[in-house]
């Protein structure tokens, strides 16, 4: 897995009250843990560091959707399932100065 990867990764909810199998931007990874951003198709839900991805054969989405840039976890690697694809370059660097902008970098 490396920046920009799209995985399958179980996430918990907020409240932690179960899991649900996502899609998710792959931010950094180590010998255990993966960092990541969620990704949904509830489109409704977009807030202003969010971004709009459309399916495509490169990042293996389905569906429009969002990256939820502030909904950032870092989980154990065993939770990812599966590759589904990757973003564009562009893609990248756009969630990059998201996550400046985000984090007041």
């Amino acid at each position: 897995m490396t920046k920009g990867d799209i995985v399958l990764i179980t996430f918990p909810f907020s409240d932690l009250s179960g899991t649900k199998l996502r899609p998710a931007i792959v931010l950094f990874q180590n010998d255990t843990d993966v960092t990541v951003c969620f990704i949904t198709s509830k489109l409704d839900w977009k807030e202003e560091f969010d971004i709009t991805l459309n399916p495509s054969v490169e990042n293996g989405l389905r569906k429009k959707s969002l990256i939820r840039v502030a909904k950032i976890a870092t989980l154990d690697k065993s939770f990812a399932k599966g590759l589904l694809g990757r973003l564009t370059q562009e893609e990248l660097m756009l969630l990059n100065k998201k996550l400046t902008e985000l984090l007041l970098l």
